[in-house]
């Protein structure tokens, strides 16, 4: 299967972690595995800031292009109402929670819920809604102005105490080429009247968070604040790349040292800069990015310690987080080694041509267009650097080590933490382009030293799902056909393949079913490979050397958030439950399925009503929760609450 390719326009920087220094101011036979470190690394690897700036400016000004960090050429890119509610009864109805990687960890997603209360921030507003009554009870404006509608937020919830993500940017740029704008973490309480505790504004754009207890990490990244001088349209590319070295060089160590501001509830502002001593390194770094971990307790709030961050020099884009320890990765960039430069001048303007001639702007057979090559260099190897941290005692994390494979990982559930080891998926690609293969790698935990491997995985192909469940794997590739591999990873040294099916389309996303069963959500496709429409599959994976498909239910022409986005996918093992939303040419909605360990049937679909006005539209679903005997499934318009055997609606409760 292919990866989701992600395009990056700068180059990604996600590192983690950093204290702060302060300053108020108000498949098949494989060969032996490699052995990789990149050296001994401890906890502070700077011993004070003429240390840090020395290492940051020598691999800077080794990584600096002609057109500052990353970049091959300039691209040119075109009050509250509250309801009354019932006493409630003593006893909290059973409720879904987020669906997350791993148990006990929770991730940030734009609903919560704790069974009494459904929590959920849209266009700005951050709203409860009282589960017993089916009313907003009550809610607080978070934005203020023009910047409200368009902030995307997700949440973070501990008892009474709520953190809200505003990432200043929509989600799909924050995947292509990262946040810009006003990236902020909002402390709530939510107890009475909900009130804001702090504001949190770091500097540098959001990559993830994860919550585990009352303690939520979460990960930063930012690149050195640098003043290149402007190029001059004559000059070569190695005067332009001797200018910004310098510059770097002259570069102060602030450039590099990340920002905290902290405003408290009565409007005191204090501002922050991670120390010198509070950064780590790796062995080997680009110094054109800084990974940040801040820590905020929800139970005790911001303290006078802040955030207590710490920072690594590193890039990231990826975070993936167990009760023990966080871990951030860094995909390769992708390489582009020829661009047509921008024009530096008009070009002259074409002779006449006479009738029948091919257009003015396009050249004539004998007047080739030429594509001007940009120098380039070597490209870099596709690699994946991950960085791990413990996260076992309170305040802030302690950076353990970093470690590189070979490949591209497709999201977090390519990572896997299981006794004493971190299990990768990859998929590494020829430098020309034209073939694929996919490995799963075996480090171990503490040093992160490659211990084995098993490679081979869909030759000329992708990955598009992984999910490890205990010592075993399970590996989804696709080009015209999905290859379900079963890995067998119980020795750490000699992973292997136990089994594979072959069928057409392919699974974007593997959840655990029933015992001895596996859940896949996707696309079906034709046998060359053209996709159809959203298909969930059951699988019987009880025998790893022989996976089968039970069952299949198939929806043409649709398509599902739940194949980029496992948050919109629902699954309640009590009654089998599931509900997927769908998106089709004529209509929107949320398929409800029954998956039990034979089959996928079809029960229903829930649809929100259709949003009146100049141009009707029916909102999409984006979220599905059951509480109690009903399904509530949330879009930016509203959320109504359906009953879960008949799926009659029940209450609408608009969002606007």
């Amino acid at each position: 299967m292919n990866t989701l390719i992600r395009t990056v326009v700068t180059a990604a920087a996600l590192a983690a972690v950093t204290t702060a220094c302060t300053a108020s101011t108000g498949g098949g036979e494989d060969p032996a595995p490699r052995r990789t470190s990149l050296g001994a690394v401890r906890l502070v690897a700077y011993d004070g800031c003429d240390d840090l700036l020395t290492g940051l400016r020598e691999h800077a000004a080794e990584n600096v292009g002609p057109y500052g960090f990353g970049h091959a050429m300039p691209m040119v890119m075109e009050d509250s109402v509250r309801s009354e509610a019932k006493a409630r009864t003593t006893q909290t109805p059973e409720h879904s929670t987020t669906n997350v990687h791993e148990a006990g960890v929770d991730e940030p997603d734009l609903v919560k819920t704790d069974g009494d209360r459904l929590i959920t921030v849209a266009n700005g507003t951050l709203r409860v809604i009282d589960t017993a009554t089916r009313k907003i009870t009550a809610s607080l404006r978070l934005t203020e102005g023009e910047g409200g509608p368009g902030v995307p937020a997700d949440l973070l919830v501990s008892g009474d105490r709520a953190l809200v993500l505003m990432r200043g940017g929509d989600i799909m740029y924050k995947r292509i080429a990262g946040p810009v704008g006003d990236t902020r973490y909002v402390l709530v309480d939510l107890a009475g009247e909900p009130k804001v505790l702090s504001t949190i504004k770091p500097q540098g754009s959001y990559v993830d968070a994860r919550l585990v207890g009352d303690t939520v990490r979460l990960v930063t990244r930012s690149e050195p604040e640098i003043t290149f001088p402007e190029p001059r349209p004559d000059a070569q590319q190695a005067e332009l790349i001797a200018a910004n070295r310098a510059a770097v060089k002259r570069a102060p160590a602030e450039s590099w040292l990340p920002t905290i501001e902290i405003t408290d509830a009565a409007g005191k502002v204090t501002k922050s800069r991670v120390a010198c001593e509070r950064v780590s390194h790796p062995a080997d770094y680009t110094g054109t990015s800084m990974l940040t971990v801040h820590t905020i307790d929800l139970a005790g709030g911001v303290t006078a310690a802040g955030t207590d961050p710490i920072s690594l020099a590193a890039d990231g884009d990826i975070v993936y987080g167990t009760g023990q320890s966080l871990y951030v990765a860094s995909n390769p960039r992708w390489w582009f080694p020829i661009v047509r430069p921008l024009p530096v001048e008009p070009p002259p303007t074409p002779a006449p041509r006479s009738s029948g001639a091919a257009p003015a702007d396009e050249p004539t057979p004998s007047e080739p267009a030429v594509d001007v090559p940009y120098p380039t260099r070597t490209p870099p190897p596709e690699e994946t650097e991950v960085h791990r941290f413990d996260i076992t005692k309170p305040g802030a994390p302690a950076y353990v080590a970093s470690g590189k494979v070979p490949g591209r990982l497709l999201n977090q559930y390519s990572l896997s933490e299981h006794d004493g080891h971190l299990r990768l998926a990859t998929t590494l690609t020829a430098a020309d382009g034209a073939d694929s293969s996919s490995t799963v790698h075996v480090l171990k935990a503490t040093t992160l030293e490659k211990v084995g491997e098993v490679g081979g995985l869909g030759k000329g192909e992708r990955i598009y799902s992984v999910r490890f469940i205990g010592p075993i794997g399970y590996c989804v590739t696709f080009r015209q056909v999905d290859p379900l591999y079963t890995l067998d990873l119980r020795d750490p040294a000699r992973p292997k393949v136990t089994g594979e099916l072959k069928i057409t389309g392919y699974s974007a996303y593997l959840h655990p079913g029933a015992d001895g069963r596996l859940i896949g959500i996707g696309q079906e496709a034709s046998e060359k490979g053209r996709t159809l429409g959203t298909q969930v599959s059951l699988f019987d994976v009880s025998d790893p050397a022989a996976p089968r498909r039970l069952s299949q239910f198939f929806q043409r022409d649709s398509g599902s958030g739940a194949e980029w986005d496992p948050h919109a996918f629902l699954y309640w093992p009590k009654t089998g439950l599931a509900v997927v939303p769908l998106v089709q040419a004529e209509k929107s909605g949320a398929l409800v399925l029954k998956i039990d360990d034979r089959e996928v049937r079809r029960l229903g679909m829930i649809e929100h009503p259709v949003k009146e006005g100049e141009y009707p539209y029916q909102p999409g679903i984006e979220r599905s929760v059951v509480i109690g005997d009903s399904i509530w499934t949330v879009s930016h318009e509203g959320v109504q609450v359906n009953d879960m055997e008949s799926l009659a609606s029940q209450a609408w409760i608009p969002l606007r």
